[in-house]
Formats: C-alpha cells, structure tokens, sequence
C-alpha cells in the first residue's frame, strides 16, 4: 500500500512546535514549483523565504495539498499559494531548529548554491533572513 506524503503533517506540527516554543516560523519555497504563487520580486536563487508567524499573515491553511495565506510584501498585499510539494523547510528564525525536505519527484530543482559560492539552507543560529510582512 503506498501512503500519502508525510510533509503536510510534518509541516504542521512543526509550524505549532516552534509557536509553542514562542519562535517564529519561516519556511524555505522552491519558487520555481508548479502553481507556486508568491511575490517574484523577492525570488532569490528559485527560492524565496516566508515568514509565516501569525503576525504576518492572514488566513494561513495548511492542508494536504498546499499552504496558502494573506500577506504584505514591501506593503502590498498578496495572496500566496504554495503546493506541499514545494515546501523546502520549515524551521524557527530565531535558531534555525527545524526540518527540510528533499524535492519530490518532477520539481524543478532551484539553481545549485554551491555553483554560485552561497549555501542553500540556513546555518542554525546564524540566519540570513529578511522580516516578511
């Protein structure tokens, strides 16, 4: 019998972790994803970095298939939508405790970060993360 992903799960129950652990959640996007739907303008390397604390979105759902919220990027509302599959990470900005996830099958990868000297994922302790509104 083949079982569904574990990423929503995991996704959730990491988001509610690291709010109960009073630390706010970011997760890393594959950006260049089928029906990913976020602000272009800050895409960095096919990926883009959300915070998606309670204090920066609006009507945040995780379900089984995608994350989608109300957010403000540079002060302009945007709705975002995110499938699981593109979902990269999700880990707290304040110490970089978290997971992340290996592409599924048929995501396009994001350029290697190694090629280009930067390194993909957050070192634990040391983000290098922008506030998302």
């Amino acid at each position: 019998m083949t079982m569904s992903s574990s990423r929503p799960y995991l996704v959730r129950a990491l988001y509610e972790w690291i709010l109960d652990n009073d630390s706010t959640p970011y997760i890393l996007v594959n950006a260049l994803g089928d029906d990913v739907a976020v602000p272009r303008e800050h895409v960095k390397d096919g990926q883009i970095i959300l915070n998606i604390s309670p204090t920066a979105v609006q009507s945040l759902s995780i379900d089984n298939d995608a994350m989608q919220f109300r957010g403000r990027f540079a002060g302009i509302p945007f709705q975002v939508h995110v499938p699981m599959e593109a979902v990269l990470g999700i880990y707290a900005r304040e110490n970089g405790q978290g997971m992340f996830f290996e592409l599924e099958g048929g995501e396009p990868s994001p350029p290697d970060p190694e090629k280009s000297g930067e390194t993909r994922r957050p070192k634990p302790g040391k983000p290098s993360l922008k506030v998302v509104k």
